[in-house]
């Protein structure tokens, strides 16, 4: 299996999230022992819905362990500054249309959350700006249209 890029932060949150879900193990299986105990199980919407919550705890607890077994960890402060915008780096964009600044930091599948300016990178954006460097312009192709931005900054935070 190919190595999946993961942030040094997003390693340590899917490790937290794998901790937590295994503490609920015994909490999800004591629910199913409860639910049992009121009788027939056919109609028994406890137990279906307990059932069910277990079944999704442990295809995360899978998803997430081979997620770590298949991580590359990157660490970005560790890689000395060139300008170049890598994985992890935070690039600092102004739209050449408008002037609208954006920041982003380029990070795994799984830590995206475009709201708090983590962009995947898988998406359009990322991928147009990976390898370019501090003063480049970049244009990229959008579900709005093409859109052009000068890469102002780029950091290894």
């Amino acid at each position: 299996m190919t190595k999946v890029p993961l942030t040094a932060r997003g390693a340590e949150q899917l490790r937290e999230e794998l901790r937590v879900l295994k503490t609920e193990r015994p909490k999800i299986s004591e629910a199913i022992a409860a639910a049992r105990a009121h009788g027939d199980l056919r109609e028994n919407a406890e137990y279906h819905a307990a059932k069910e919550q277990q079944g999704l705890a442990e295809a995360r607890i899978r998803d997430i362990e081979a997620k770590l077994a298949n991580a590359e960890i990157i660490d970005v402060t560790r890689l000395r500054p060139s300008g170049r915008v890598v994985f992890g780096a935070t690039v600092h964009l102004v739209a050449l249309d408008d002037g609208a600044e954006a920041r982003y930091r380029i990070v795994g599948e799984d830590e995206a959350d475009i709201k708090a300016g983590l962009l995947s990178v898988g998406s359009p954006i990322a991928r147009a700006l990976i390898a370019k460097q501090q003063g480049d312009t970049v244009e990229v192709v959008t579900p709005g249209g093409r859109r052009a931005y000068e890469i102002v900054e780029v950091e290894y935070i």
